[in-house]
């Protein structure tokens, strides 16, 4: 981490109340809110605009002119009590905003630890957003979405609201999502389509062979021939070898919730 400022530069303003753990760095012309949280070994360069009940965890770093906890940007929002939690040890780049959530979607939106957001990514109200997640530049999440752990959203892509991307899922630059990401997946394109397994992030995460294979086995099942997706759950459900808390039981797991949902992403017809 590159501490900003060592110390509190004469120029911030603190509020009373904020919450300061120990060997925390603020710099130039940052602005901290009574109901801010900041956890030890926080670093904020100049310009950062931390508001409402927003709390970072510890050697969470932030880069000028990111804005964190302003009223949520939904219009049935009337000023209630809610909330942002971001984790530790994430890299929060220039220009990015993550807003709290909203009474009718939970109260909080939750970030996770070792992130990396890039310069102008947005998170919208209600999300939830796990470990190890990285969105490159002017990435959005629209309102209620679910990032889970180790995916990664290429640059300038947008996810609908509503949507989730799967654990290990990688989305191509420019891709519109409308529909849930499966995880292990790569999806790409304007209106975005399913490209394959994300064998490059499986490989680099130490998923074996024999991972690959089942995973790629449930994919073949389930885009083998016409019929519901639900008929194609019962039958991938007859495979044998899935460990119950395998990457083919997770995979299968996130479909069985996709039938409830917004439906996946899947190949072009």
């Amino acid at each position: 981490m590159i501490a900003p400022y060592l110390g509190i530069h004469p120029s911030a303003v603190i509020e009373d109340g904020a919450q300061l753990g120990q060997d925390v760095n603020i710099g130039p012309f940052c602005h901290v809110g009574p109901g801010v949280v900041l956890g030890d070994g926080c670093s904020l360069h100049s310009h950062v605009v931390i508001q409402g009940e927003t709390s970072l965890g510890e050697e969470t770093e932030v880069y000028p002119f990111a804005s964190l906890g302003a009223a949520p940007q939904d219009k049935k929002y009337a000023g209630e009590r809610t909330m942002l939690v971001i984790g530790a040890r994430n890299v929060i780049r220039e220009y990015v905003t993550m807003q709290p959530g909203t009474h009718g979607g939970g109260g909080v939106t939750r970030v996770g630890d070792r992130g990396l957001f890039m310069v102008g990514s947005h998170i919208a109200h209600d999300c939830q957003v796990g470990d190890d997640v990285i969105l490159v530049n002017h990435v959005s999440l629209g309102g209620h979405v679910v990032v889970e752990d180790f995916a990664i959203i290429g640059g300038l892509s947008g996810i609908h609201q509503f949507c989730r991307i799967g654990r290990h899922a990688m989305v191509g630059a420019h891709s519109m999502i409308v529909r849930d990401v499966l995880p292990y997946t790569t999806v790409t394109g304007p209106r975005a389509h399913l490209a394959g397994l994300n064998l490059v992030g499986l490989k680099r995460h130490g998923f074996d062979s024999d991972d690959r294979r089942q995973l790629q086995d449930i994919l073949d099942t389930l885009f083998a021939e016409p019929g519901t997706t639900e008929q194609r759950l019962e039958e991938i459900r007859r495979l044998n070898g899935f460990t119950s808390d395998g990457p083919a039981q997770n995979l299968i797991t996130f479909l069985t919730q996709a039938t409830q949902g917004r439906g996946f992403t899947g190949p072009v017809d």
